[in-house]
């Protein structure tokens, strides 16, 4: 997938092409189920499919007391684009000089000018333009006036999963969704709303050792890192280490993540680190890694000393293997 990260990197002469516009967050199962069909779409008619996305996040920019934390952060929303078939994307800077343009000034300058669009997929809830004066109606009149059809897409629903009690049939595939789930730290479920393991990437920075004192070395992610961090507690996870060819076997490996403020050391900044089953070899200080949450096998607790904390992660980590398909620990 090629990426622009500014209009003016567009070839000249690009199109025609089939356009969608949206902030993707986490680029849920609904996003991947439209951007898949309009692909599909794309390739019967010969011609490109382009995402239009945004950096930062909208509400970022308009009340960032108050905006949700994003679930994925811009590098791994574009991975996620990428493996729709995505022929392009279009990321778009997001200012308060950029929301001012009309509707008409950013669908001329950048579906139509720009990406050449001869269809422009939406929702029917579609806003745009300054002050989101822009709807659908709107975007079918300027499609009339610059000669580009507007295809509706339809809200998908859920579908029940026998495994995952808590997804429901009824409601819509979205990012708030996912994120009231990884706030119950329900990560299993959040995996079906987002077709995939909910992540968080970051640096590996040094923490307090006290893992490693402990017989239990971890990775402790920057508090820079991106994506949402969901509730506190232990989880059972893979940590990814993306500079390593995916064929590699250091480059996906099992672990146990834990997510708090370690509470038994009177700890009060939140965390997340990982502790890769049955390794104390590893160096990964500096390195980016990206921690998968598949399942969470307790809350967090406080223990009444180091003896019982250490008991308890043993337990955790046995916890864990039965979670993953990882290998038996070494004789």
């Amino acid at each position: 997938m090629q990426v622009w990260m500014d209009v003016g990197q567009v070839p000249q002469g690009f199109g025609p092409s089939v356009v969608t516009i949206g902030n993707f967050d986490g680029v849920h199962r609904g996003h991947r189920d439209v951007l898949r069909l309009m692909v599909q779409d794309a390739r019967a008619a010969g011609i490109a499919a382009v995402a239009v996305t945004f950096d930062p996040h909208p509400s970022q920019v308009h009340r960032p007391d108050t905006a949700p934390p994003l679930l994925t952060g811009l590098q791994d929303r574009l991975e996620l684009l990428a493996q729709t078939g995505l022929d392009a994307a279009l990321v778009c800077h997001y200012t308060l000089e950029f929301a001012a343009q009309t509707p008409e000034e950013f669908v001329e300058h950048y579906v139509v000018r720009a990406l050449g669009a001869s269809t422009v997929v939406v929702g029917h809830d579609v806003r745009f333009g300054r002050g989101n004066s822009g709807d659908l109606s709107t975007m079918r009149a300027l499609g009339d006036r610059f000669g580009f059809t507007v295809e509706v897409i339809d809200d998908i629903a859920g579908h029940p999963d026998p495994h995952v009690i808590s997804v429901v049939s009824h409601r819509r595939w979205s990012s708030t969704w996912a994120r009231e789930l990884l706030a119950e730290g329900d990560v299993a479920a959040a995996a079906v709303v987002l077709a995939r393991p909910h992540l968080v990437r970051g640096i590996v920075v040094h923490g307090d050792a006290r893992g490693r004192d402990l017989g239990f070395p971890t990775a402790n992610l920057a508090q820079s890192a991106t994506g949402v961090v969901p509730a506190d507690g232990v989880y059972a996870g893979w940590l990814r280490r993306p500079s390593l060819l995916e064929a590699d076997p250091e480059s996906r490996l099992p672990a146990a993540v834990s997510v708090g403020t370690n509470p038994t050391f009177g700890g009060t900044q939140r965390r997340v680190e990982a502790y890769v089953l049955d390794r104390d070899d590893l160096e990964l200080y500096g390195e980016e890694v990206v921690v998968e949450f598949v399942d969470r096998v307790r809350p967090t607790l406080t223990f009444d000393g180091v003896g019982p904390l250490v008991d308890q992660m043993r337990r955790d980590v046995v916890d864990v293997r039965a979670v993953l398909p990882a290998p038996a620990p070494p004789r």
